[in-house]
């Protein structure tokens, strides 16, 4: 049996596949449903669907908005994993089941009485209040539709319902709705809401521009249509932003197959039918800033579900004069299926694009690894000049009309320093070149940066930018809608902050002011810290304790809430009489309460100790009488 101290989990998933049929792998009629078996079902969530910052691996069931449904086990097997937590799945169980798989159920309330004991017994063991832990196989049985759990709100839930996962025996996720639930109905295909077309060379064009263009298909019949033909020059690739329905529900979900097809037949096949939790965040690789999906292969990434897996599937390129039409099949695991069609016209390059009013000022943007830059015409030439290293090279206009110039810059090629525009100096917000796959550090003065083997999805040029004063600097790195796999390590120099260091830490803020905790170690005027989120960072100070407030205390229980201002709260421990004491933690609730081992009567002098983030340590004392 292993024993070991939770730690938060937060669920960013990656997915893999392997080309085939679902039912070879989930067999009918093997799993019952969790909930309400032989009833109906309603899913908030499904397999394949796009989260914030995570890919869903299983299926959100509806439980009424309220906690206390009945959770039954799916198929014979025996406790797995067991785990008592405050984040990410909450309080969760893992079975294994003969065939191999497993089953997961998330988000509990409270475990059957058996389990709940069993638990309670390993927590005071350890005196731990967070635990996960692994049984020997068949220690703890439970039969086909045996009651497990009760579903709750535990976790990184946003309300009561249970999360239920079916895992292979390599425990990658697998779609649930394929093992053949009729309890849940799905008689609706998904729904296309915006298709783009992308370039991916730098002498790629969309309608005679290096741009992304997004536009909303329209219900032709029975399928949906791009009412305009889509101009083209060199590779392109096209994304879809969409979503399924089932039966009975409002909610948005996701849908596991995209088939492409042009005049000639099928050109290839996106099947997600397995998610791998080796790779982390991979998924957010073959997104854009997770809306999007792209269906065109990326170099980098970790897995293999594409028919043909080619380096050039899903780059189309059409001669110029010359028309493809091509059709995009979604379909749901139910084989529910809608199409999208849409047509690329082939054109030759073209120097001369209306490009609309020219800015005031040059504007920046960066499309992956290239760099698009627009500015004013002027009488002072059109000849750029990038300087890279100790080399110039002399770039003229993409393209251009009247008002504005276009400049298309490879940044593979390498990182300029500055570029002179003719018409004004521009010096570019580019930090260095991290190559994916490598260590790698890069440093300034102002700035160190360290990348890991596996902290990067792609190549990463990082941009970089400092604000503020010195008594509150800023410290942007990328933008939000782009992502790390892994953390990377920052050195920010800072020699100027005249703060409480003790009690000062980097904090991640975000658009609407909210700040999270990214910690830091201060080296004198250095702070250093690792973050696996892209953003802007500042410094703030939490020397205030966190608050405690007695909700009561008596010979039955205790039970508080407990909230920190800033850093958040990190750990807590309380004893009565000094024996330590079990303490159950709901976080969204703020609510703490005692669990004693078999329904001890509590008395005696009793203390409540509460550490934020931060170090900040509060403590509540009393007497149980």
């Amino acid at each position: 049996m292993k024993l070991g101290r939770l730690f938060p989990l937060v669920l960013v998933l990656g997915f893999s596949t392997s080309i085939g049929s679902f039912s070879q792998e989930i067999q009918k009629g093997y799993f019952r449903s969790p909930v309400k078996p032989g009833g109906r079902n309603f899913l908030s969530g499904n397999f394949s669907e796009l989260r914030p910052n995570h890919f869903h691996t299983g299926l959100d069931y509806k439980t009424g908005g309220v906690e206390g449904e009945p959770i039954y086990a799916a198929a014979d097997g025996w406790v797995h994993r067991i785990k008592i937590s405050s984040f990410g799945y909450g309080n969760v169980i893992y079975l294994k089941h003969p065939s191999g798989n497993i089953t997961l159920y998330g988000h509990l309330r409270n475990f059957n009485p058996k389990l709940q004991a069993w638990m309670r017994q390993k927590l005071y063991e350890a005196q731990v209040n967070e635990l996960e832990v692994t049984p020997n196989p068949g220690e703890l049985s439970v039969k086909k539709g045996e009651l497990i759990a009760n579903g709750g709100n535990t976790g990184g839930s946003g309300g009561p319902h249970l999360h239920f996962e079916i895992r292979d025996s390599l425990d990658r996720a697998m779609d649930p709705l394929l093992a053949g639930f009729t309890e849940v109905l799905d008689n609706i295909p998904p729904t296309p809401q915006k298709i783009a077309i992308v370039p991916l060379e730098i002498d790629s064009r969309v309608n005679g521009k290096f741009q992304r263009l997004e536009i909303t298909p329209v219900l032709s019949g029975a399928s949906y249509r791009i009412p305009e033909t889509i101009r083209v020059t060199g590779k392109v690739g096209l994304e879809i932003q969409s979503y399924d329905k089932l039966d009975g529900a409002d909610n948005q979900n996701g849908y596991p197959k995209f088939e492409v097809s042009d005049e000639s037949g099928p050109l290839y096949t996106l099947l997600i039918d397995k998610v791998d939790f080796n790779f982390t965040r991979h998924f957010l690789l073959h997104t854009y800033r997770n809306r999007f999906t792209k269906l065109y292969l990326q170099p980098n990434l970790k897995f293999d579900y594409f028919t043909p897996n080619t380096p050039g599937t899903g780059a189309f390129e059409v001669e110029a004069g010359a028309k493809k039409n091509l059709q995009i099949k979604l379909s749901d695991a139910y084989n529910n299926s809608r199409s999208v069609n849409l047509a690329l016209t082939g054109e030759d390059l073209d120097s001369t694009v209306s490009n609309g009013a020219a800015p005031a000022k040059a504007q920046t943007e960066y499309l992956s690894h290239h760099m698009r830059i627009r500015v004013a015409q002027t009488e002072k030439g059109g000849l750029a000049k990038f300087f890279i290293g100790n080399m110039v090279y002399e770039v003229l206009p993409a393209y251009q009309d009247a008002q504005s110039r276009t400049y298309l810059w490879d940044l593979r090629f390498g990182v300029p320093v500055k570029i002179d525009l003719c018409s004004e100096i521009l010096e570019p917000e580019l930090f260095g070149h991290f190559p994916v796959g490598k260590e790698h550090l890069h440093a300034t003065d102002r700035l160190t940066v360290r990348t890991a083997e596996n902290s990067l999805l792609e190549d990463l040029y990082l941009r970089v930018g400092h604000s503020g004063p010195d008594s509150a600097p800023v410290l942007r790195l990328q933008e939000t809608t782009e992502y790390l796999w892994n953390p990377i390590e920052v050195t920010w120099n800072v020699s100027g902050y005249t703060g409480d260091k003790g009690k000062t830490h980097v904090y991640l803020r975000a658009p609407n002011g909210a700040r999270s905790f990214a910690g830091g170690e201060w080296e004198g005027g250095q702070i250093r810290f690792k973050t696996r989120n892209f953003g802007s960072f500042v410094l703030a100070v939490d020397n205030v304790k966190p608050t405690i407030n007695l909700i009561r205390a008596n010979s039955q229980g205790m039970r508080f809430t407990i909230k920190d201002n800033l850093s958040g709260i990190k750990s807590f421990e309380a004893f009565v009489n000094g024996k330590w004491v079990l303490m159950r933690y709901e976080h969204k609730q703020a609510v703490i309460w005692s669990e004693t081992l078999n329904g001890e009567v509590l008395r005696g002098s009793a203390v409540l100790r509460v550490t934020d983030m931060a170090g900040n340590v509060a403590e509540w004392k009393g007497t149980i009488s």
